[in-house]
């Protein structure tokens, strides 16, 4: 299974609400880039992924699990592009800092550290290890 990497700023969705919305989960619309639209269609169910928060505060914070396919989203007046359904699996013990990310060696290849910008990303199982070990999740 893959990992990914969704990024969010905490005033527009937080990983408060993300967590507040319980087994249900909620959808994961508004991406309008079509790299990250590649990335959401090809997440499968039961797949996860870092919820990262974005802007001030930087940081890998949460995990999340993909509980719905790849399907149109409801807020493009376009057409183009779709959304996954998404389920708080728990907060990380220790958020992960970008600062941390960036001064990890092991972590040099990682999108978040060269394509910071990029909202939907894939994680290789390595990068996976690597964050949950600072997050003192092993």
């Amino acid at each position: 299974m893959a990992h990914w990497l969704l990024k969010s700023e905490p005033s527009t969705w937080s990983w408060d609400q993300q967590a507040a919305a319980g087994a249900k989960g909620t959808f994961w619309n508004g991406v309008r880039n079509h790299l990250a639209k590649k990335h959401l269609m090809a997440m499968k169910k039961g797949e996860r992924a870092f919820f990262y928060h974005s802007n001030d505060e930087r940081a890998i914070v949460g995990i999340v699990e993909i509980s719905k396919e790849y399907y149109p989203d409801h807020t493009d007046e376009t057409g183009k592009f779709g959304m996954v359904d998404v389920k708080a699996v728990k907060a990380l013990k220790k958020p992960v800092t970008l600062a941390e990310i960036k001064g990890e060696p092991r972590l040099a290849d990682m999108v978040l550290v060269n394509n910071s910008r990029l909202s939907v990303q894939p994680v290789t199982d390595a990068e996976w290890a690597v964050v949950m070990e600072m997050a003192e999740e092993r």
